[in-house]
């Protein structure tokens, strides 16, 4: 079965990058709640799309969990300033 890195795109243009090891579509992983809805007013949450890509694919859950890291410090998803990836510390 495949397993994927995506990257969900949020209005404001912050980020989000995580795994699915099932590959399900409708998984948009487990991104903060609260950390996202401090950047939308109430009117912008009444009309949210967020877009989902899949940036890497691989049959090996091990492969998906090295890569995933590194992506998410490419991408800069770490850093609290722009995106909203936890892990790993962000590191100035």
């Amino acid at each position: 079965m495949k397993k994927v890195i995506y990257k969900i795109t949020y209005p404001n243009g912050k980020i989000y990058i995580g795994k699915d090891l099932t590959n399900s579509l409708t998984y948009f992983g487990s991104v903060n709640c609260e950390l996202v809805a401090k950047d939308f007013s109430e009117d912008e949450m009444r009309d949210f799309s967020v877009r989902k890509q899949i940036i890497f694919e691989s049959e090996s859950a091990e492969e998906i969990n090295k890569i995933e890291a590194q992506l998410i410090v490419e991408y800069g998803a770490n850093n609290p300033e722009i995106d909203y990836n936890k892990w790993p510390r962000f590191k100035i």
